[in-house]
């Protein structure tokens, strides 16, 4: 693992949202090898108690139920962790919710509850808790996790894709904020999985071409570590150029003004695979 920044220094304190399972829960137990104290963010029930408990062997935790889309929520989670432990240096950003609500005129109740979650759940631990990381004057680290859908919009799932684009904008707007404001002491970064294997992924077993969550999370320490702002993680079917070869095809529909997902459109179905393959 390449040498993290001083944010992650033994004794340093983290909070980590969605931690009771997948990505959140491999970050927190990477964070508490490191000599960190970890606060354990996730939605109220037997899954946050399950992985606190598990994770309490590996070092100093503390397990405090929060819904990320309730501003309130991650407030009175800002209050408690300070005051057990002192400032705040690593915040990852990592809840959300994979449900597809359907079609872009379909269930707005869905599509909001769903962008709650994964958009303003975001929004809330930053401007909770990026204050005062500012403030302390010492070094700091926000992790916000996006996804590809987020860059390459496929059709699926919009909603999911609108709440990950938006969280790419917005890590975007905080990481240029942050070097301005206080040169890097606190950084930005935009983790951004591959095909991973969790509970959104909604399968009994892992599929071959799925990376699993603590392949993520040591993929994205090291990210860090390199002082990367896109941790674009590869998995076992699709590397760094493929996904550069598609993402640079989404940008040019822009550029060369196609139809919106011309990859998915079948008047662009051999021009995208000619050049995939050039």
């Amino acid at each position: 693992m390449t040498q993290l920044p001083p944010a992650f220094a033994a004794g340093g304190v983290a909070v980590v949202t969605g931690a009771a399972s997948g990505i959140g829960f491999a970050l927190a137990s990477r964070l508490l090898a490191l000599g960190m104290k970890v606060s354990l963010a996730d939605l109220a029930g037997e899954r946050l108690d399950e992985a606190a408990a598990r994770l309490a062997v590996l070092g100093e935790t503390i397990a405090i139920a929060t819904d990320v889309s309730i501003r309130s929520d991650v407030e009175r989670l800002r209050d408690r962790v300070p005051g057990a432990w002192g400032p705040v240096s690593v915040l990852i950003n990592n809840a959300a919710v994979g449900y597809n609500p359907g079609q872009p005129w379909e269930q707005g109740a869905a599509w909001e509850s769903l962008l709650g979650v994964n958009l303003m759940g975001v929004l809330h631990g930053v401007q909770v808790f990026a204050p005062a990381m500012i403030e302390s004057g010492g070094p700091g680290v926000i992790v916000n996790t996006g996804s590809k859908q987020g860059i390459t919009s496929p059709p699926g799932n919009p909603a999911y894709n609108l709440s990950k684009a938006g969280v790419r904008s917005y890590t975007e707007s905080l990481g240029h904020a942050l070097r301005e404001t206080n040169g890097g002491r606190v950084s930005a970064h935009l983790l951004i999985p591959g095909f991973t294997y969790t509970g959104m992924t909604n399968r009994p077993e892992k599929p071959d071409a799925a990376w699993t969550a603590e392949q993520v999370a040591d993929f994205a320490l090291n990210g860090i570590g390199r002082g990367d702002f896109y941790i674009l993680c590869p998995d076992n079917d699709v590397d760094r150029v493929v996904d550069g070869k598609r993402m640079r095809w989404a940008m040019d529909d822009i550029i060369e003004n196609r139809p919106a997902l011309s990859r998915w459109h079948p008047d662009y179905k051999a021009a995208f695979e000619a050049f995939m393959a050039g």
